[in-house]
């Protein structure tokens, strides 16, 4: 491994085809027009002085180090700021610039303290580099500037406070007395982030960076992406871990194991130390920019809590008994083949894990086709996005999102659905900010009026705060507008679509029961704002969706993707930049959890187990008959666990017992299993009910890929050994060994090779092109063999697009007089998930506990304030939470988180699925609330669970 060092040259060259050709320093180089001289004396391999130029954001041109001389011209322009153009002879080394340069430089120094030798950037300081390049050695002027007088004197009197450092962030510490005012930050959280959190207070000398009016960082909008902090050029904005550990000394490339967006980041490593997680500027998913889990929150993979050997135990009572690994992998084969023996081979099963590699994943439901000879094999995509795979298949062909994240920055008019990108998928979201800052139209359909609906310069066009469970009737209301006022494309229909189909939709749409008025009155919605948004997204040029779990985590999940795919079929927005129907995945691995096969009823590349073809071809390489005949899924599972049919379950890398809905059902199925084995990193809440712990490994100790939400292939690289001794997939094998089975794989690009081998949409797919190209997007393989940015181009997967009418059918989960309110789910930008890694990280300074918004309106009724303690019951269940009363949610609706598990938000919810996929129906819950004197006793008891599950994980740590 070696340091990766990235070259910064100010504003990136712009995309065009006519070119221009200058001299710079003797040199003829030729660039796109609208590069800037800068960019083209560095591709002639001519570094010209910089403080406040970087490739992260747009030339500012303030440092005055940049300055160069060209031949016809007067003055000194600063290179970063100045497009290059035909016959320029440009000169970066003359007496006088040089001159100029060590002038600028010697203004800087005698401003800044005089502690190079101690301050933590050293080695990593820009102002030291260019001190050297410039020349400088002695400062003519003195040390007597602001910072250096007021750094010495800060004792924290009112007179010297504001130059004190804010080490209030637990992640990085501002020292304003380092600060050259270069702006960078500020334009870094503007540009890049959006968030507008940091401004320039002061005047002259006294001009410092700061968060907001007086705030400190922890107190203001900042919300820790790290953009700032990897834009400052000194050691004013400065990681904690470096001021720690010491500068890194080598980089992996590797990729971000949380939400769906895929960023990339180099590790930094000082010896087998992680010293911090830099975001990748070749990062396609990310192009340089992150948020606080992905920069920040890796810490849990040293956490205390880790289990880093073998447990077993004979009952859920007794006491975990540390073994080894041999012992560990011999009891879980005998008890698998005894179950099997004693019950049938369909007795035992898998669950796969959205967390892992797609090696690993492919690995597990290998493990049940080919080794325990059933398709018992499901995954946490089961109550997430199988709507989607199966709303998407049906009517396009392919169960994947249509376009890359680059295409957003063409689209003119962008319909957000049940989802919140700026919590949810932060980088992602900060991207889809900026294009609505540059004039995209924004329709945001959701219950809640999350932050894009109105944030800092991003407004939305249309909000509309549908009531939980209406999805498919607003959306057909869109399509009735759509068809009414004959907005549709008919040249895209007919040509791409099935034109009859088209005929009957249409019919349907435009019946009275889809009017707005109508569905206006069921929804909640003003029929005037469904008009607007359906006219804007049809005529507005370039439109766009995404949409993520509020879509599909209800009864009518399905029918609500393949409401969106008729809209954006009926409007010709597919199959270009700028369009497309895009489903925001969850998981870092959730699209490649399914891609590799991970449902009982489908092969790798979503082949249906039936298919003699498919299934000869996978019996062929694994030497093996396999069964033709769908399997349990994780629900059924439960189900037959309870009636005593199914006995074994292995885990992998999922909490299903926090995660999965009705929670007591979920308990009573594990409960009944004779051989629990789970397989993650922590002893999590599923592991209360296990017989075998097997303890798992990070991202940052295996190699493999995940797929992200846009279909991209990214590498993830070993940066660090196992500390529990194996990766994943090492485990998954030795189980499969153990079992009978003869697996040789040594490293994870075998298994690729044989995903490749077997999968069609993967044909192309090897560890070198990822390599090479640093990313894919399937399908990759001869007819797409650099891979597939955009789906659908020149007709659809399935040959023609198919309309599919969507009736709206009432959830079964009502209001009442007992449970007159409705309860809806979602994320925080801190926390990831069940908050399995994020709670253990300083993330947990920005949300210790799970909140129920509540509106005003209901509060009042219910005399609860701001803080109370409030129960929460269901038909389900009930639990209690702390009342945060908001505005943000209407009338009617409560919302929560659910990343605590003393929360246990799932307790209350139902068994209420949707139709098609079994996918929980999360997002709609009718509840009571009422106040409460504090935790419910199994709250309680808890509580006092987790204090012994920490004793057992400080015990096996103690004992290494």
């Amino acid at each position: 491994m070696k340091l990766i060092q990235e070259p910064d040259f100010g504003t990136p060259a712009v995309a065009s085809e006519k070119t221009v050709t200058l001299t710079v320093d003797g040199f003829e180089v030729t660039v796109p027009e609208g590069t800037s001289i800068m960019r083209a004396a560095a591709e002639a391999g001519i570094a010209i002085p910089k403080l406040c130029a970087t490739d992260l954001v747009k030339s500012f041109g303030s440092c005055r180090l940049c300055l160069v001389e060209i031949d016809g011209r007067r003055g000194t322009p600063s290179s970063c700021t100045t497009p290059a153009a035909d016959g320029l002879v440009v000169h970066t080394q003359t007496d006088r610039l040089k001159k100029l340069r060590r002038g600028v430089m010697e203004l800087y120094i005698s401003d800044h303290p005089l502690d190079c030798l101690t301050c933590a950037a050293n080695g990593d300081c820009e102002l030291q580099d260019m001190a050297g390049a410039v020349g400088l050695r002695d400062v003519r002027y003195g040390y007597d500037g602001e910072n250096h007088v007021k750094a010495k004197a800060s004792d924290g009197t009112d007179n010297f406070r504001w130059m004190a450092k804010d080490e209030t962030n637990p992640y990085f510490t501002y020292d304003p007395s380092k600060c050259i005012v270069c702006s960078r930050c500020v334009r870094a959280c503007e540009e890049v982030q959006g968030t507008f959190a940091l401004t320039i207070e002061g005047r002259g000398f006294e001009s410092r960076v700061s968060p907001g009016a007086h705030e400190s960082f922890l107190g203001s909008e900042c919300v820790s992406c790290g953009a700032c902090v990897q834009a400052c050029p000194t050691g004013t904005l400065q990681e904690k871990s470096i001021i720690e550990i010491g500068q890194p000394e080598h980089s992996l490339v590797t990729t971000c194991a949380y939400c769906g967006v895929g960023c990339s980041f180099k590790a930094e490593m000082r010896g087998d130390e992680l010293v911090r997680m830099l975001a990748y500027k070749d990062g396609k998913a990310n192009h340089g920019h992150s948020c606080v889990k992905g920069r920040f929150a890796y810490g849990y993979a040293n956490h205390g809590d880790r289990i880093l050997n073998p447990m077993i135990r004979e009952k859920t009572s007794d006491p975990w008994r540390e073994v080894s690994w041999e012992e560990a992998l011999s009891h879980v084969a005998s008890e698998f083949r005894r179950l099997q023996y004693q019950h049938g081979r369909e007795s035992i099963g898998v669950i796969t894990s959205s967390r892992c590699t797609n090696e690993e994943t492919f690995l597990v439901q290998k493990l049940a086709r080919a080794v325990f000879g059933n398709n018992n094999t499901d995954t946490c995509a089961r109550v997430c996005h199988s709507p989607t795979g199966y709303g998407l298949g049906q009517t396009f062909g392919t169960s994947a999102g249509t376009q890359d994240f680059d295409s957003v920055e063409q689209s003119d008019v962008i319909l957000v659905i049940g989802a919140n990108p700026t919590d949810g998928h932060p980088v992602f979201g900060s991207r889809l900010k900026k294009r609505i800052r540059q004039g995209a139209k924004l329709i945001v359909i959701d219950p809640r009026r999350i932050d894009l609906v109105r944030t800092p310069h991003v407004e939305a066009a249309h909000h509309l705060p549908l009531r939980p469970g209406t999805n498919v009737a607003v959306l057909t209301s869109l399509a009735h507008v759509i068809v009414t006022e004959t907005l549709y494309d008919e040249a895209f229909i007919r040509e791409r679509c099935d034109w009859d189909e088209f005929q009957d939709w249409a019919e349907f749409v435009s019946r009275e029961e889809n009017s707005p008025e109508t569905v206006g009155a069921l929804s909640g919605v003003d029929p005037e704002e469904i008009r607007g948004a359906a006219r804007l997204y049809a005529t507005g040029g370039n439109g766009a969706i995404y949409y993520g779990l509020g879509v599909t985590e209800h009864s009518q999940g399905s029918t609500t993707v393949m409401a969106i795919a008729n809209l954006a079929m009926a409007t010709g927005n597919l199959g270009r930049p700028g369009v497309g129907v895009n489903p925001l995945r969850g998981q870092n691995n959730v699209q490649g959890s399914c891609d590799m096969g991970s449902f009982p009823h489908e092969f790798p590349g979503y082949r249906h187990v039936s298919i003699d073809e498919v299934r000869e071809s996978f019996e062929k390489i694994w030497g093996v008959s396999l069964n033709d005949e769908p399997g349990l899924r994780i629900n059924n599972m439960l189900d037959a666990a309870v009636e005593g049919s199914f006995k074994g379950i292995y885990i992998q890398g999922e909490d299903i017992l926090q995660s999965d809905p009705d929670t007591h059902h979920v308990a009573a199925g594990l409960a009944a299993m004779e051989c629990v084995v789970v397989h993650d990193l922590f002893l999590n809440e599923t592991a209360n009910y296990a017989h075998v712990f097997l303890p798992g490994s990070t991202f940052l100790e295996k190699d493999g890929t995940f797929t992200n939400a846009e279909r991209r292939i990214n590498r993830v690289r070993k940066v660090m050994t196992p500390r529990a001794g194996y990766a994943d997939w090492e485990v998954t094998q030795e189980i499969a060994n153990a079992m009978g089975a003869n697996w040789t794989y040594t490293h994870p690009s075998q298994i690729m090779a044989e995903i490749a081998l077997t999968t069609p949409s993967f044909t192309g797919v090897t560890y070198e092109l990822l390599d090479e190209k640093g990313s894919i997007q399937w399908p990759c393989n001869d007819k797409a063999p650099e891979g597939t940015p955009i789906m659908h181009v020149d007709g659809f997967v399935r040959g023609k697009g198919k309309f599919i009418r969507t009736e709206y059918v009432a959830t079964d989960e009502r209001t009442g007089p007992r449970f007159p309110l409705l309860l809806t789910t979602g994320r925080i930008l801190s926390q990831y998930n069940v908050g399995a890694q994020t709670r253990r990280t300083a993330n947990s300074v920005w949300h210790e506990e799970d909140r129920l918004e509540i509106n005003p309106i209901d509060a009042e009724v219910r005399g609860v304030k701001d803080g109370d303690w409030v129960r929460i019951a269901s038909r389900a269940g009930e639990t209690s939470l702390r009342a945060l009363i908001t505005d943000r949610v209407v009338p009617g609706v409560v919302y929560t988180t659910f990343h605590h598990p003393s929360t246990q938000a799932n307790v209350v919810t139902t068994d209420y699925s949707d139709w098609a996929t079994s996918c929980p129906e999360y997002k709609v819950t009718a509840v009571q609330i009422s106040p409460s004197n504090g935790q419910s006793d199994w709250q309680l008891e808890y509580e006092d669970q987790a204090r012994r599950a920490r004793r057992i994980a400080s015990s096996v740590d103690a004992a290494e």
